[in-house]
């Protein structure tokens, strides 16, 4: 017997798991004996504190037959085990095993090193079986290509020495289960029954007279349980173990493996075993998506595995983009590999599921196709009729039974990337895929119009769950919408986001507005201007202030030309660059253009229109700015009486009101006035928005600074951390309003004799000012300004 076998059989007997029989035999090799285990955790694919832990068990495990390696430390506990090991090995003792051969009919399995990312699993699947006081069953469940097969193949050879009375596995979907049983108990124990016997008497015969040790009985693919696995069960006796594979969902009175995909990491090193390390080294990123897009599914990564194996010089990005476009049809995924003993490709594993539906369920499942990648929420309780609502649960209990969608909560479901693909695919092929996608898309259109222009966070936690669908009907069902309703939806998605301080995501459907609008309806219309207002308005709110203003202009111009210079919607074009030309400090251009707005919005029949209010709070706001407090305050006020009447009292616009009311309060040294109304404002906008809203973070600066005014600085320091943490996460690092904080908590620290940290902020505010807003904004100048009488101050 070579060393190496030796080796392998001594972890069989001293009960060695799988991933610690791999490590044992790895440091134990001969040619490996002058390697540290940081090397060999390397050549293994694992962290060395993984291979330290499981050759720490090994020791504890071999301890029981060799004592003398429980007082042997570090290196030294390794050469004992050697010696010893070496010392039976040489002598024969044992080389051969002492017990009766175990007879197997395993099919042929993928070498166990080569068998990645199910080393839990196998230890659970051991220690259900070993748990039973009578027959031990346990069923290997999941959906097609997850590898329930590979897995109960590997636990039976891993296991062998287990099992002195032999393992048989059987075919639920070849002959007669019981007339296999009876072939292997003849071929291997020449048990042979009298033919003129009972077919059920012949097998009891078998079973009374098996080998004696501990059984395993393997029925793989079961589908139906009560004609395929129970007729033939043995005897109640612990001694035997029954493991099924199947893609049925059994119910709860039969134990269960649920066996679901890969994870990522193991998903790569399943990859990194089929194809070339420097290959996969060389395009990593796309290594990962590559395993992303295969949904980590067993089958599908050793089929694409196998694929890029015989074409060296395709880019996995080449792959990528063909499995994008081509999906379950490239030749990757499409066929089974001669060289795999799993006889399909992945459509053609999936198709043994569909077969088994309904038409209902069929129809089920192409229907849910539609939706994105996410969770689905889906419930048939709106259905009235009793008898069809019936129907619709029997269709999603059948798909749930042969996991080809996945549970995740009571009316929350879930599909796999690639059983997404295949119903997508089964849709295409039938007469009513144009007619399910119409529908799909005008019911998702529906929850768009829902959307609010300034979304609450009631309305974000009801909407949250629809956002990736609807995006995926704006993306991939375009064409099932009208030019008017596809702009609304993008429209929508950008409003979601926006108003919840996700600038990054709200940019691309804001974007998205304007070249559908100009595409499809034309440069000279109304959907032109609104979208270039919106993205201009985001270009504002994140400092780009550059980008915003010939996107205002542009929208005030096309404005005017379609409806007239006195038309409301030019006021509100009016306001928004005013505002823009407030944030940079241009105020003799904006007050004049805030008049304009205000005056043509008092021309309507009724003034008292939130525009108005919105209106009369900018305007007050530049007053303050330029240090008109008297003129500002009643403006503010008028503002907030006209919110709080057209909007209600819980409100956003409310809570900023009451914060700019506060602003004003504060800057006239009104501090005793200013904190309730700006606590008011900041319970309220988390109340609304949610603690991670820029809106928050503004109203937590300003309380911030109210409090440095008063010398509270321990109360005031956390504020600052608060709003700077969240405007950076938010917005940007340099943004103008992370400069103000910095600012602000400059000065603290300037105030608490902590000059270095100080002046260190001071140089980082200073900066992103001058970079954003330019040398001469009024924020520019009082940042210099307050840093220079930092430096003047002579005990700093």
């Amino acid at each position: 017997m070579q060393w190496a076998d030796f080796l392998a059989n001594e972890a069989a007997t001293h009960g060695l798991f799988p991933e610690q029989t791999v490590a044992f035999v790895e440091r134990l090799k001969t040619e490996n004996s002058g390697k540290s285990e940081l090397n060999l955790a390397i050549e293994l694919n694992i962290e060395e504190d993984t291979f330290t832990k499981r050759m720490t068990a090994v020791y504890k495990k071999f301890a029981q037959s060799y004592p003398e390696l429980a007082t042997s430390k570090g290196r030294g506990k390794l050469e004992k085990l050697r010696a010893c090991l070496r010392a039976k090995y040489n002598n024969g003792q044992d080389v051969r095993p002492t017990t009766k051969k175990i007879h197997q009919n395993i099919p042929p399995a993928v070498p166990f090193e080569k068998f990645v990312g199910r080393e839990a699993e196998l230890e659970n699947l051991h220690s259900s079986l070993q748990t039973s006081w009578q027959v031990a069953i346990v069923a290997v469940a999941g959906m097609g290509g997850v590898g329930k097969t590979e897995l109960a193949t590997q636990y039976a050879k891993q296991h062998l020495q287990n099992y002195q009375g032999g393992v048989c596995w059987l075919s639920a979907q070849g002959i007669d289960v019981e007339i296999q049983i009876l072939r292997f108990a003849q071929l291997k124990f020449k048990l042979i029954a009298p033919d003129d016997w009972e077919l059920a008497d012949r097998l009891r015969y078998c079973w009374q007279n098996w080998q004696q040790g501990e059984v395993l009985l393997v029925f793989d693919n079961v589908t139906d349980y009560k004609k395929q696995v129970q007729p033939y069960l043995p005897p109640e006796s612990p001694r035997f173990k029954v493991l099924l594979t199947t893609r049925e969902k059994f119910d709860r009175t039969l134990p269960q493996l649920p066996l679901g995909v890969l994870k990522p990491l193991a998903a790569m090193k399943l990859l990194k075993l089929l194809v070339d390390r420097e290959r996969l080294k060389s395009e990593p990123w796309v290594a990962r998506e590559i395993c992303k897009f295969l949904g980590y599914l067993p089958l599908a990564l050793e089929l694409v595995g196998r694929y890029l194996d015989t074409m060296p010089d395709l880019s996995l990005e080449t792959l990528l983009n063909r499995l994008e476009k081509k999906r379950l049809e490239h030749e990757a995924v499409a066929k089974a590999n001669p060289l795999m003993h799993y006889k399909y490709g992945v459509a053609e594993a999936f198709a043994l599921s569909w077969e088994q539906l309904d038409e209902k369920a069929q129809g089920l499942g192409c229907w849910l196709s539609l939706y994105a990648l996410a969770n689905i929420l889906f419930s048939v309780e709106w259905i009235k009729d009793d008898d069809e609502q019936e129907l619709w649960e029997k269709a999603i209990a059948q798909l749930r039974k042969l996991h080809l969608i996945q549970w995740q909560n009571k009316g929350i479901y879930r599909l796999h990337p690639l059983i997404r693909q295949f119903f997508q695919m089964k849709l295409d092929e039938s007469s009513e895929a144009d007619k399910l996608k119409t529908i799909f898309a005008a019911l998702m259109l529906e929850v768009a119009k829902q959307i609010p222009p300034q979304p609450n966070r009631e309305d974000i936690f009801n909407l949250t769950p629809f956002i990736s669908h609807l995006a995926e009907v704006a993306t991939h069902l375009s064409q099932y919408l009208s030019h008017e309703d596809l702009i609304g939806l993008s429209r929508g998605l950008g409003w979601f986001y926006y108003g919840q301080g996700l600038y990054q995501q709200a940019e691309p459907w804001y974007k998205r507005c304007i070249e559908v609008a100009k595409n499809r309806l034309g440069l000279e219309h109304l959907a032109v201007a609104a979208s270039l207002n919106n993205l201009a308005e985001l270009y504002r709110s994140t400092g780009r202030y550059g980008e915003a203003e010939p996107l205002y202009q542009q929208a005030l111009s096309l404005t005017k030309r379609l409806l007239g210079a006195d038309h409301p919607d030019v006021a509100t074009s009016l306001n928004n660059l005013a505002l823009l030309y407030e944030s940079t400090g241009r105020y003799s251009e904006a007050e004049p253009l805030y008049q304009q707005a205000l005056e043509l919005y008092k021309r309507l029949p009724e003034d008292n229109h939130p525009d108005v209010a919105t209106c009369l709070n900018n305007l007050a706001l530049l007053y303050e700015s330029t240090g008109r407090y008297s003129e500002a305050e009643p403006l503010y006020q008028q503002a907030l009486a006209l919110r709080k009447r057209l909007l209600g009292d819980n409100h956003p616009h409310v809570a900023n009101s009451l914060d700019n009311i506060a602003g004003l309060y504060s800057s006239t040294k009104r501090y005793s006035e200013a904190e309730p109304q700006y606590q008011q404002a900041l319970a309220l906008k988390k109340r609304l928005l949610g603690d991670n809203h820029p809106d928050v973070a503004t109203s937590l600066n300003n309380l911030g600074e109210l409090y440095s005014s008063t010398k509270r600085y321990s109360e005031a320091e956390p504020l600052y951390q608060q709003a700077l943490s969240l405007k950076k996460r938010l917005l940007r690092d340099n943004h103008p309003d992370v400069a103000i904080i910095l600012n602000n908590l400059a000065a603290l620290y300037g105030s608490t004799r902590r000059y270095s940290e100080a002046e260190f902020l001071y140089q980082q505010a200073l900066a992103i000012c001058e970079q954003t807003l330019g040398v001469g904004h009024p924020d520019t100048i009082r940042v210099r300004g307050n840093y220079a009488i930092f430096l003047r101050k002579p005990y700093r």
